[in-house]
């Protein structure tokens, strides 16, 4: 089994709406602040563009209007087919005018995140990380305590996710293993091993990456090799093919 992933920024979107639902077209149009308007907009774009590659469907805009992004119950989003459920998991993430898609057969518990390094306080970490965390972080050399915040908490997020319920919980009740890898940026081919254990008793096995100030975390259960990027600068990736966009 194999985790694909398609990340957008603004500009890859369509400039009209007509790849949006009536539902979804509507939820937008009551979204009052620009900003949280954009950010949806650009994760249902990003969602609607995996599926089409993953399932192998008609990728132009209008044709998308038929692949609805709806939320669960729980907040997290599942994909519809002309009204019907897709026969797939997706994870959604978007940050600083990116958004990520994460997809996965149906059945996998799937949860993905994308973050920036950015400074933490001293205050953050004490109420949202283990004791065990902080120790790890305050070991840390002072130029690399930011991205390794951020690396954790974007991995609470993912596996937060993957439970189906967000910040709803305590991000300390989920502890990260992230095995460490090369500080370099090494794109979205090379990804390093975490672990999320949640106080429940559900382990989940992950991936993060890093490019520049980027960080991106996935985990699942069962366990899956590193995601598969579905678009590259040359066309789209598919099971280990190449296509065109």
């Amino acid at each position: 089994m194999s985790v694909y992933w398609l990340e957008q920024v603004e500009a890859d979107a369509s400039a009209g709406n007509e790849w949006l639902s009536p539902v979804e077209t509507r939820c937008l149009e009551a979204m009052r602040f620009p900003r949280r308007r954009a950010d949806w907009r650009l994760g249902r774009w990003t969602a609607k563009r995996a599926l089409a590659v993953y399932l192998d469907l008609p990728s132009d805009p209008p044709d998308l209007a038929d692949v609805e992004i709806r939320p669960a119950p729980s907040g997290a989003p599942e994909a519809f087919l002309s009204g019907k459920p897709a026969p797939v998991t997706i994870s959604l993430s978007h940050r600083g005018g990116m958004a990520a898609c994460a997809v996965a057969p149906a059945g996998t518990a799937l949860g993905c995140d994308l973050e920036v390094v950015e400074p933490r306080s001293n205050a953050f970490i004490a109420d949202y990380f283990t004791t065990e965390e902080q120790a790890l972080i305050a070991r840390a050399p002072a130029d690399d305590r930011f991205r390794l915040a951020a690396l954790l908490w974007s991995a609470k997020e993912s596996a937060l996710k993957a439970l189906c319920a967000g910040l709803r919980l305590d991000t300390r009740c989920v502890a990260i293993d992230a095995f460490d890898g090369p500080e370099r940026d090494s794109g979205l081919d090379s990804w390093h091993p975490l672990l999320a254990r949640h106080t429940g008793g559900n382990t989940f096995h992950g991936w993060w990456n890093r490019t520049g100030d980027v960080l991106r975390t996935l985990v699942s259960a069962p366990p899956v090799p590193p995601p598969i990027p579905l678009i590259r600068s040359s066309g789209v990736r598919v099971r280990g093919g190449l296509s065109p966009w």
